[in-house]
């Protein structure tokens, strides 16, 4: 399931508290398993949903960075059409876009379900199995591709001392209204300063901007 890690983390890596990491798995993993029980009647409705909409495949499994510069599938409903790839490399524009800033706004590509799914972050529950695996942690900083690391710099390994979020400061401040340099700041500083009050506070505050909609693509 793991790839090797990548080539720009050494030993010298800062490494996450083994305390914090305990708390984050001990708390999160069961808590994730459950939240999967009770939510297992909407996470057929939306699979029959995204089936209905545009086919197979139901889910869409996206390459990203964990902890210790390992990559791992993260597991989403898919909200875009199935050749979304294919559609990105013929179209030299949106790529351009896309390479900018790894997101796209009013993404083309993104099916009528799909928007809604987005809209409401319903498209990431799947990685509800990720924290289950121990791969994420239910707040954390966000996922980004392989190829999205070098533009974190310096920052890099201290991104990759800790593992990836469902939620995190950047999900609370903006969501993608955020510029792709502050979404990189939002990282580094939900690092630096995490505490069990405030991953808790990170959770409520999700819930509000999640039900409003507001800040998604």
């Amino acid at each position: 399931m793991h790839d090797r890690a990548l080539p720009l983390i050494s030993a010298s890596v800062p490494r996450c508290p083994w305390w914090h990491a305990w708390i984050k798995d001990t708390v999160g993993r069961p808590l994730a398993a459950l939240a999967l029980l009770a939510i297992s009647p909407l996470f057929l409705v939306l699979a029959v949903l995204v089936l209905m909409s545009s086919g197979r495949p139901i889910f869409h499994r996206r390459r990203v960075v964990g902890q210790g510069g390992e990559t791992f599938d993260a597991l989403k409903f898919r909200t875009m059409v199935a050749n979304a790839d294919q559609i990105l490399a013929n179209d030299a524009q949106l790529r351009s876009a896309f390479e900018a800033q790894h997101k796209l706004v009013e993404d083309p590509r993104v099916t009528r379900v799909g928007r809604f799914l987005r809209k409401y972050s319903l498209d990431e529950l799947p990685q509800l199995i990720n924290i289950v695996r121990g791969e994420m942690w239910l707040v954390g900083p966000r996922m980004i591709s392989p190829e999205e690391l070098g533009k974190y710099g310096h920052r890099a390994p201290k991104l990759v001392s800790v593992k990836p979020g469902i939620t995190g400061l950047w999900q609370v401040s903006g969501r993608q209204q955020t510029s792709y340099e502050r979404r990189v700041e939002l990282d580094m500083q939900y690092i630096d300063s995490w505490s069990v009050a405030g991953d808790l506070r990170i959770v409520l505050r999700t819930f509000s901007v999640v039900l409003s909609g507001k800040g998604a693509h």
